[in-house]
């Protein structure tokens, strides 16, 4: 079976069907079967996931490489179903939920890929107890995996690792900021040298903001709760970030954020800018490709590093390959697999990466998963987002 990838509008339509007759209806059961038995018998595992056009076509190389040369190629085949940000169609969390809610049972909801705010809006509205609990030996290739989620830790399995940093030109700064202090000192002396995207466009913006808002707030578990009391810690973190607007990069008189995680990029590689928070895949993906120069480096904050986070890949108990989604969670973190998000995405392994070649991207070997700082606000980051929107954007 070839994997297509299905337009946005055929997606709507798939997701809209799912809706109204149930994923796992008799139906799409007999369908499932029928692509089963043109694969020779193998299991057809669904596996979801969401995300902007690079997820998507990393992906493609995923499932390609498990259906045709990975241990498990002659026992199942997985097929994606992927949802692209920002596409106006509804949220695969809210999906998952509903699904949930209505007491499905042998959906196509085989594996899920979530991580961050996703995650943490599923269990608070569905329950950690309506994923599988994960059984180690049925993993065998994370034995040596140290990562843990936040959330749902013994129910999700972390297979990449990502973070914000700052991003510089070396040629503008030769000694880019090492702390919080240092960065808003080179702020200062540097106006208009510095964006970060607006926050409800993109998680470098968002990670910049709600790090600046949340480095004010003294207790540290502020961070990974959804608890709406912490609303009411975010003034002095708001001040904050109106005071930097002062600093921020100016276009036609007015201070300007742009949208988008590649907005700021863009204005750093076009000299606009002489720093900004971005991803770490993301920029040194792109400097692998030629895409942005090479001389844009990135760095860490010593003190208070801007957030990053994990992958993950679940198992909801309303599923119908359990045993099959094992498989793919198990291929996702072979050396073949995390060499591919290496090369092809610039993820952070993390399985031990002497196994890797890593020729190329040194600058991911230097990014120690063990000090991240994990954010996940479940449904407050909307709230955030449009506070920011109603008191920062409008500054001026």
């Amino acid at each position: 079976m070839k994997f297509r990838k299905a337009s946005a509008l055929a997606l709507a339509t798939v997701m809209a069907a799912s809706l109204m007759v149930g994923c796992g209806s008799k139906k799409e059961e007999a369908a499932s079967s029928d692509a089963a038995a043109a694969d020779g018998g193998k299991q057809t595992v669904t596996l979801w996931a969401t995300g902007s056009e690079n997820v998507n076509q990393i992906y493609e190389t995923l499932i390609e490489e498990f259906n045709n040369n990975s241990q498990y190629a002659d026992q199942y085949q997985v097929e994606l179903k992927f949802m692209l940000s920002g596409t106006g169609t509804q949220a695969l969390t809210d999906m998952l939920v509903a699904a949930s809610k209505a007491g499905q049972k042998d959906t196509d909801y085989d594996v899920v890929d979530l991580s961050g705010d996703d995650l943490s809006k599923i269990v608070a509205q569905m329950g950690e107890e309506q994923l599988v609990k994960l059984d180690a030996a049925k993993i065998p290739n994370a034995a040596g995996v140290t990562a843990k989620s936040s959330i749902a830790a013994d129910y999700v399995q972390p297979f990449r690792g990502t973070t914000v940093v700052l991003a510089y030109d070396s040629e503008a700064v030769a000694n880019p900021p090492q702390t919080l202090a240092d960065l808003e000192q080179w702020m200062k002396d540097n106006p208009g040298r510095f964006a970060y995207n607006q926050p409800g466009t993109g998680g470098a913006g968002d990670s910049f903001a709600r790090t600046t808002v949340y480095n004010l707030i003294d207790d540290p578990t502020a961070i990974t709760s959804a608890d709406e009391s912490w609303m009411e810690k975010w003034d002095p973190g708001f001040a904050k970030l109106a005071e930097l607007n002062e600093y921020m990069y100016q276009s036609g008189g007015s201070h300007v954020y742009p949208a988008k995680n590649q907005g700021t990029l863009d204005l750093l590689n076009q000299g606009d800018i002489d720093m900004c928070p971005n991803w770490a895949d993301m920029i040194l993906s792109q400097r692998a490709n030629g895409e942005i120069k090479d001389t844009i480096k990135i760095t860490q904050l010593t003190d208070y590093p801007l957030t990053g986070s994990f992958q993950t890949l679940c198992i909801p108990t309303f599923g119908s390959h359990e045993d099959g989604a094992y498989a793919f969670i198990d291929f996702m973190l072979s050396k073949e697999a995390q060499t591919i998000l290496v090369h092809d995405m610039a993820a952070i392994p993390l399985i031990d990466a002497s196994g890797i070649d890593m020729t190329g991207y040194e600058d991911v070997a230097d990014l120690d998963t063990s000090k991240f700082r994990i954010m996940s606000i479940g449904d407050l980051g909307t709230s955030f987002n449009e506070r920011w929107d109603n008191e920062i954007a409008t500054i001026g």
